[in-house]
């Protein structure tokens, strides 16, 4: 469910401090200097990319401050999460589901050995999976956390989990990079109880941490046990860069080779490295869709007629092109279609300033004699719109809102704040609108409606009111349970028109990935998992 970086990750990850890796090392040392590394990533084999924060201390179980693609280079799941959802072996090379959808049956891949040396079998699948259980209270965001009753080794190579109910997004919650993926035994501290920290990061990834300097820079070279296809580059440097302009800065002066993610840099600036053509530039699929939140527990917003006229009421296409420079695309569903169940079409609503004037209207919202703002029963028509003050885009698209609600008769404050007390107040309840992001993949829809139907993540609290609140959660757990595909789909399809239809999430645009490399790179893949890196898909010339 939750991001990196990312907001979602946020608000699911981020919630225990680690204690720092001995040394701040993972399989080497901090014996080369900065220059050396810079060196190093002169060779063509070399990829050097920057990221805002240090890369943490790279445990596969926990959270803040490790950074989800540094995890994901080191670290394998049991099954991947590929590109329009598909799910792929890994380290489990096949499984089985019984009938009852309770038990999984994982064969594992054999002669899979992690950077040591040391061979995966089902015995360290186990150990991985008991450190996580150790603790589910810390993971209890997961949904198959929460429902695994056992762990048990069927023989060297066969791993079986079992659950208290079905589950159909247990491969899915499994793809994830964190926290099911593994550790070989010399990582474990000597107790095992890796929430404490980790002695090394041993993993059966494509990639090895070699060099680490906390907050300036960390190297990674290629696993030589690694069990996949090598990566086709030797090594990757990456460098801590905070500041965003110096980040592009340092792009252009040729220090880096690549600029990947969400929000690396400004839309401005991705525009004007797109137009130089010394660089390529390439963008993703929609990875996630920013919303308005329409909080149905307010009185005045518990109308959907004030719900719909309020969606109605802004020309979202002008607003997503003119902000994001035609970078996002306006979004007409609450998900895009690039996930699994969420292909269905559905009714967007459409911008029309009448139709939502005389909404209002029928609503009971009179504009008094020479007002500005319409009222009801001696209440004006005014919410509080709060943002995260260091997104520039959600504070132009609030402003664009209070701008063009105005005429309508709806009064609009904005408020700015920080993150964190953004996300503390969304939890609360304690908000009328509120920028919120879904989760993407390969949490998307599971996670979604997972949080729709659960109080606790304030998206759940912000449908309260609606009318059909009851019956929509009993048929997402009827969706998460069910072991019927067929039935799967038309219960998705149900609760999307049911969110559609009553403008409590109101779709603004879909978000995208961004890259901007030099020409040395020759070839570059988004993953289908949004937290996952691009570096074993990454090819440079030949020197």
């Amino acid at each position: 469910m939750f991001k990196s970086y990312r907001k979602a990750a946020v608000l699911f990850g981020g919630i225990l401090l680690l204690i720092a890796l001995a040394g701040c090392s993972g399989n080497g040392t901090n014996s080369t200097s900065a220059d050396q590394a810079v060196q190093d990533a002169a060779s063509a084999k070399t990829v050097t990319m920057s990221w805002p924060r240090d890369i943490g201390t790279m445990n596969p179980h926990t959270y803040n401050p490790s950074q989800l693609f540094a995890q994901s280079m080191i670290y394998d799941p049991l099954v991947s999460y590929g590109k329009d959802g598909k799910l792929e072996p890994a380290l489990a090379e096949s499984w089985d589901i019984s009938k009852d959808g309770k038990t999984y049956t994982f064969k594992l891949r054999p002669n899979v050995k992690f950077s040591d040396g040391s061979d995966l079998n089902a015995e360290v699948v186990k150990k991985n999976f008991d450190a996580v259980l150790k603790h589910r209270d810390t993971h209890g965001w997961l949904g198959v956390v929460k429902l695994i009753e056992d762990t048990e080794v069927v023989d060297d190579l066969t791993f079986r989990l079992k659950l208290t109910e079905s589950y159909y997004p247990v491969l899915q919650d499994l793809a994830l990079v964190r926290p099911f993926r593994f550790l070989g035994e010399a990582g474990f501290p000597d107790n095992g109880d890796t929430a404490e920290g980790v002695k090394k990061s041993v993993g059966t990834g494509p990639w090895m941490l070699d060099e680490y300097k906390q907050d300036e820079y960390a190297t990674f070279k290629r696993n030589p046990n690694y069990w996949g296809t090598p990566p086709a580059i030797d090594k990757v440097v990456v460098k801590i860069i905070p500041d965003a302009e110096t980040r592009v800065a340092a792009f252009e002066k040729g220090d880096l080779d690549l600029i990947y993610g969400e929000g690396m840099m400004s839309l401005d600036a991705f525009k004007q490295l797109q137009a130089d053509d010394k660089y390529v530039s390439k963008l993703s699929d929609p990875v996630g869709t920013r919303n308005l939140l329409l909080n149905s527990s307010n009185p005045k917003l518990a109308d959907i007629r004030v719900r719909t006229a309020l969606h109605q009421g802004f020309n979202k296409k002008a607003m997503v092109e003119g902000i994001t420079s035609g970078l996002e695309e306006p979004a007409d569903t609450i998900l895009s279609k690039n996930f699994p169940y969420t292909n269905v079409d559905l009714k967007p609503v459409v911008y029309d300033v009448a139709k939502a004037q005389a909404l209002l209207d029928e609503a009971g919202w009179k504009m008094p004699a020479g007002g500005t703002v319409r009222e009801k029963d001696g209440q004006p028509l005014e919410f509080e719109l709060i943002f995260d003050k260091t997104d520039p885009i959600q504070k132009a698209m609030g402003e664009t809102l209070q701008a063009e609600w105005m005429p309508l008769g709806v009064k609009v404050n904005l408020t700015g704040l920080e993150l964190t007390v953004q996300i503390k107040r969304l939890k609360a309840n304690d908000f009328d609108l509120y920028f919120w992001t879904n989760y993407g993949a390969p949490y998307d829809p599971h996670s979604f409606v997972n949080v729709v139907a659960n109080p606790g993540f304030g998206i759940s609290e912000t449908l309260s009111a609606i009318p059909m609140k009851a019956e929509l959660d009993d048929k997402i757990h009827q969706v998460l349970s069910s072991t019927d595909e067929g039935k799967r789909q038309e219960l998705y399809r149900s609760i999307l028109e049911t969110l559609q239809d009553q403008s409590a999430i109101v779709p603004i645009s879909y978000l995208k990935r961004t890259a901007v490399y030099q020409p040395k790179i020759t070839e570059l893949l988004f993953p289908g998992n949004r937290d996952e890196n691009p570096f074993v898909g990454i090819k440079t010339q030949t020197p």
